[in-house]
């Protein structure tokens, strides 16, 4: 027999405490080996506990604990040899039949729910019925069926609503006095931290201006197909913008800079952070170079960095680095919001909801997609003529994507060689 016991792994540099936020397995558990057992929370990712070997789990600290990396949290029994696996999915052995008579199956079986002759278990509701109690959150207990087979219909429904029913045991809103109390996680508190330091120490400011979207969802219908049949993945308005980005830092590369103690730090390469929404909160994993990908490169990027993030499997190299961000609130339906600059970075282009609005083109009025795009910057290594003219830049770029092919330059220009 022997105790291995599984110690907190440290998630980065200057990181000492972590937070169990959640056991994926139950004390007494028999896990293999490399296979996750706890998800483990710090103030800048979350990442996992592996089991080192094969046996039966011993829980040692509770979740939503704090404690230190380094600290024993749990131990595997590798004596067990996956009893605790059987004994959770395998059913009761029978015993020995005695003097010749035959065995019972001692096996408990769930009766399946009887089912009436038109084909609906007694007490389910009708489609129509069924659409109508989620719309008006009516709970199926507080409903006597009155159809065939205790079948709940329509009008069993609408005879509960006129004469009402009890509140408390609908979906939504029950009319209570309640609270619930829960602890911050400390990625929460750590971007409530961070949030409030640049508000307190930057001289932010953010301008706004709009895309016509038509050239960009023009190319979208016509390629979209072909391009997620070529690269496996579809094309976003993200890689779109995250291109036009990187030419208008070229130009403007004061927006691609940030402030080290008394000097600024010019970078001569694009780290482009993409805010993403993750179960724990905001997260901003970086797309390394951006400025030398390809549309299908960044798509790709950005798909994989998604997929790790909606699955808590961001580590902190992911998140490390980076000299300008891009937020979509759009995908939420924001029309129009000011981003917070994620630092030490100096500026964040914040995209939002495309609209269909009338707009003013070769003096007539056409409904056109629009985009509200707004960048916020550092004012004080960023002027306001640097700021307005990368948002202009990007714009453009947007509104002609073949700009992006040449520099953010007319193809023509580019032929006559001005």
């Amino acid at each position: 027999m022997a105790i291995i016991e599984l110690k907190v792994p440290s998630p980065g540099e200057s990181i000492t405490e972590v937070t169990i936020a959640r056991w994926l397995k139950k004390d007494g558990d028999y896990v293999e080996k490399d296979e996750e057992v706890a998800e483990i929370e710090s103030d800048k990712a979350t990442l996992t506990l592996n089991a080192e070997d094969n046996g039966a789990i011993k829980i040692l600290v509770p979740e939503g604990e704090v404690v230190k990396v380094g600290q024993v949290v749990c131990s595997i029994d590798n004596s067990v040899k996956g009893t605790a696996k059987k004994a959770a999915t395998s059913s009761v052995k029978p015993a020995p039949a005695e003097n010749g008579k035959k065995e019972t199956k001692i096996t408990e079986e769930k009766k399946p729910e009887p089912v009436s002759s038109d084909g609906y278990a007694k007490g389910s509701p009708s489609p129509s019925a069924r659409k109508m109690m989620e719309e008006n959150a009516v709970p199926a207990g507080k409903i006597s069926g009155s159809g065939r087979g205790g079948r709940i219909t329509k009008g069993d429904v609408l005879g509960a609503l006129s004469k009402g029913f009890d509140a408390s045991s609908a979906q939504g809103w029950a009319g209570t006095r309640d609270t619930d109390r829960q602890k911050m996680s400390p990625l929460r508190k750590k971007l409530g931290q961070r949030l409030v330091a640049v508000k307190n120490t930057t001289a932010m400011l953010t301008t706004f201006n709009e895309v016509d979207m038509s050239q960009i969802y023009a190319i979208r219908a016509k390629y979209k197909d072909k391009f997620r049949e070529q690269y496996g993945t579809n094309l976003g308005f993200m890689s779109f913008f995250t291109k036009a980005v990187t030419e208008a830092l070229f130009r403007f590369p004061a927006v691609n800079a940030m402030i080290d103690g008394d000097e600024v730090v010019y970078h001569k390469y694009c780290d482009i952070g993409i805010a993403v929404s993750a179960p724990k909160g905001l997260v901003v994993p970086v797309l390394r170079n951006a400025e030398a990908m390809s549309l299908s490169e960044i798509e790709a990027g950005i798909k994989g960095l998604a997929l790790k993030a909606r699955d808590n499997k961001i580590e902190l190299k992911d998140m490390e680095g980076g000299t300008f961000t891009i937020t979509n609130g759009g995908v939420f339906g924001s029309l129009m919001s000011t981003p917070i600059i994620n630092p030490p970075q100096s500026a964040i282009l914040g995209m939002h909801n495309v609209v269909e609005r009338p707009v003013a083109v070769n003096g007539e009025v056409v409904i056109r997609p629009m985009m509200y795009i707004a960048l916020s910057y550092d004012h004080r290594i960023i002027d306001g003529r640097e700021s307005v003219s990368f948002l202009v830049k990007v714009k453009e770029m947007c509104e002609n994507p073949h700009k992006m092919l040449f520099g953010g330059k007319d193809p023509n220009d580019v032929l006559m060689g001005f």
